[in-house]
């Protein structure tokens, strides 16, 4: 099965479970893996290094909004993500469309001025992207933006619709619904023959799917990175 492996929230604080993550990938035969990195925390000189070391060894460096946190809660449906998947990291959420794109464009620049591979991929905190507009994505330096059930290409005004596979089951009820999801997503995959898109968090290890990564990890026969997606579905 083709498969796209994401490893999520890389911040200084989760660079030592990050690092368990790509090893677990590595056991697996899977070699590129999306980092998706939040710049605006307080990064050191050696964390960077870090970062580039892993950018040389086949992993991609993705953006993953500005702060990895939303700064208020005010309508009903970020309420209710807030309460079933994001709790406090929807970042985009409640955020006005122009200050999205403000903070989508600064996210690439921290990646320019720190010296590492501008980033082609963008990924909003939560897979939430808000309220931008497919206008205001063209103008914005990524090649692709990655939401819950898409991966949209805006300069080819196209959107692709692949499964998604998480862990992140932090309460019994999460790790119910997650586990439905997944196999539903494997099982749409398989039949319609789709690229699987398979999102790590830093804490999945220690949390109640840890014991089906493996598993879902050893379905992956090719792995792809998001550079290679639009090829593969032209």
């Amino acid at each position: 099965m083709r498969t796209i492996v994401s490893i999520h929230d890389v911040m200084p604080h989760t660079l030592p479970q990050t690092a368990k993550l790509i090893d677990l990938c590595r056991q697996h035969g899977i070699r590129k893996i999306a980092l998706l990195v939040v710049p605006g925390l307080n990064w050191s000189p050696p964390q960077l290094d870090l970062l580039r070391g892993w950018s040389n060894d086949r992993c991609e460096l993705a953006a993953h909004g500005w702060s990895h946190k939303a700064k208020a809660i005010r309508t009903l449906g970020h309420r209710l993500h807030s309460y079933l998947i994001s709790r406090d990291c929807a970042e985009h959420l409640s955020t006005p469309a122009e200050v999205l794109a403000e903070l989508m464009a600064r996210s690439h620049a921290w990646f320019v001025q720190n010296q590492l591979p501008a980033p082609s991929l963008y990924v909003p905190p939560a897979w939430a992207l808000g309220a931008i507009s497919i206008e205001s994505l063209r103008c914005l330096p990524y090649q692709s933006i990655e939401t819950l059930t898409s991966v949209l290409f805006p300069n080819q005004q196209r959107r692709t619709f692949l499964p998604l596979i998480g862990f992140e089951a932090d309460t019994q009820l999460r790790a119910t619904l997650l586990a439905a999801s997944n196999q539903l997503a494997l099982r749409l995959a398989a039949r319609r023959q789709l690229v699987l898109r398979i999102g790590l968090h830093p804490f999945d290890l220690e949390l109640q799917l840890a014991h089906t990564i493996p598993k879902i990890l050893s379905v992956s026969t090719q792995d792809m990175s998001y550079l290679e997606l639009l090829t593969a579905i032209e």
